[in-house]
């Protein structure tokens, strides 16, 4: 494992870990110490996104020197299990037999030299291990939303967690199906984010109007409009802030919220116990449902709808031929990497000792959203494992 990145995705993979939906530490079970003190009973490991370097294969469709991307686990070295017979010149596969069969995206280990999403130098390999687990969720969310019209068309969508770049890319995408002319163009996308992140989000560029959770309710936009229609996407997770939110639109006079959608949960901590308590139902993503804006828990408010990339993707795969789904994504991703650079600073931390310290801070102060963290276990005179006696 040559390097990874980590973001606040990461952080809830950590708080979501053994959720019986997600289940993320069973990608990769925590390794059993000699002593008994650490092992997948007591322990979790956050899966990470990143690049390898194939240094032993015992498949012989797998050649050694390889360059990889995929979801593995933050280590220096990892034993990978490799489906025999699901191996082919794009990439090869990790049997999980216990987890669901939709999980299949995240068992893909991508074979760089034929990837056409990969390019060698090194800035866009950070950029893709920062952007790429998080875009393709807001890429598919919003190829949701566009699926059903934006619900028979918004004038405003709201995204909380406006800082996170899963919101922003979501801001970004809907941006773009804007000036494409098809979606009104007098749609406005709205940001909630907390005081201290107002600036760095309305530099982004990507929202129409930023506020802070603790006054948009008085800002105009908030103001009268009955007749507005709005998409709520909740990227933060928080049930206080959602109450505030229902609280506020629970007039007749503050306009409607037309739908609203799970996407994330950047409220939370490392440490929070909520992720494991949390319900989830799985979307059936019934269009005639979604389509359907009178479906509401109450006069103004509609239920909340979860959204889960790979349920999702798992139902366009067989409403889109495969071909075009990649042509799809190749063009996408070339534009957001001509896009995305001046959006984040890149801050790489190289070494256990390092890399532990900082996952420390990020624990206990959270991330700010102007920064992109790479990290890797190698010291930095040792940043490729190319010295097969270590193993």
């Amino acid at each position: 494992m040559d390097r990874f990145g980590f973001s606040a995705n990461n952080v809830t993979y950590q708080a979501l870990g053994e959720h019986p939906h997600f289940r993320y530490f069973d990608f990769h079970p925590a390794p059993k110490a000699s002593d008994g003190s650490t092992g997948p009973e007591t322990h979790g490991l956050i899966p990470v996104w990143g690049f390898g370097t194939v240094v032993v294969s015992s498949h012989p469709k797998i050649q050694e020197g390889e360059r990889v991307y995929g979801y593995f686990a933050p280590t220096r070295y990892l034993l990978l299990q490799v489906a025999p017979a699901d191996v082919n010149k794009y990439s090869f596969y990790v049997p999980r037999p216990h987890l669901p069969p939709d999980r299949r995206p995240y068992n893909q280990v991508l074979r760089c030299a034929t990837d056409s999403q990969y390019s060698p130098d090194p800035l866009a390999e950070d950029l893709t291990m920062l952007y790429r687990p998080l875009f393709w969720t807001s890429y598919w969310c919003e190829d949701w939303l566009h699926s059903s019209g934006y619900r028979g068309g918004v004038s405003n969508v709201l995204i909380s967690s406006a800082s996170s770049k899963t919101a922003f890319c979501l801001a970004y995408l809907i941006g773009k199906r804007i000036k494409r002319g098809e979606i009104s163009a007098n749609t406005e996308i709205i940001g909630l984010t907390s005081k201290r992140n107002v600036a760095f989000t309305k530099k982004l560029a990507l929202y129409h109007e930023v506020y802070d959770y603790e006054s948009f309710t008085a800002a105009p936009s908030f103001q009268g409009g009955q007749e507005k229609r709005w998409l709520y996407v909740d990227v933060a997770g928080s049930g206080d802030l959602n109450k505030r939110i229902t609280a506020h639109f629970s007039s007749p006079y503050t306009g409607r919220i037309a739908a609203c959608v799970a996407l994330g949960m950047t409220n939370l901590s490392p440490s929070s116990e909520a992720g494991t308590s949390m319900n989830w139902s799985v979307n059936a993503f019934d269009t005639a449902a979604t389509n359907d804006s009178n479906e509401v828990t109450s006069s103004f408010w509609p239920r909340m709808e979860q959204f889960f990339m790979v349920e999702w993707l798992d139902v366009r795969r067989h409403q889109i031929p495969i071909v075009e789904i990649f042509e799809r994504q190749n063009r996408a991703w070339k534009e957001l990497m001509q896009d995305c650079t001046g959006w984040v600073e890149l801050e790489r931390v190289n070494g256990p000792a390092a890399v532990k310290k900082a996952y420390e801070k990020l624990s206990k102060e959270g991330l700010g959203p102007d920064k992109g963290l790479i990290w890797s276990l190698w010291d930095k005179e040792s940043t490729s494992p190319k010295i097969l006696s270590r193993l």
